[in-house]
């Protein structure tokens, strides 16, 4: 679905022109994202549920947090971003020592997205 210049504003304003996951203010290059994914199958231009490529299924999104999301639900996208500390620990030499030395404190919290928080 290709969303039209006044269906881009309102979804932009959806949340104040913040991401609807993260938070953060939207860069100029955001990304409209369904919610609930329609699975897009980019070699014949076809999806697996066009019945959810619609207005309401779309939340306004950063880039990065719409490439990490990619075409997950919101609970496996929460899985992924709860992982995260895990992957640290196990892969970043940089994110290991800055624990160290106390410049990062960990949280077991549960991930809450921006839009279920306003």
């Amino acid at each position: 679905m290709k969303l039209t210049k006044q269906q881009r504003q309102a979804l932009h304003a959806k949340y104040d022109g913040r991401c609807a996951y993260c938070g953060d203010l939207l860069p100029d290059r955001w990304h409209a994202d369904h919610i609930e994914p329609i699975v897009r199958n980019w070699w014949n231009g076809t999806c697996e549920h066009p019945e959810r490529n619609t207005l309401e299924n779309f939340n306004p999104s950063c880039p990065s947090c719409n490439i990490i999301k990619s075409s997950q639900s919101l609970e496996a996208f929460r899985k992924v971003i709860g992982g995260f500390i895990t992957s640290l620990n196990r892969d970043s030499t940089q994110y290991k020592f800055a624990k160290r030395y106390g410049l990062i404190m960990e949280q077991e919290i549960e991930v809450k997205f921006y839009f279920e928080k306003h």
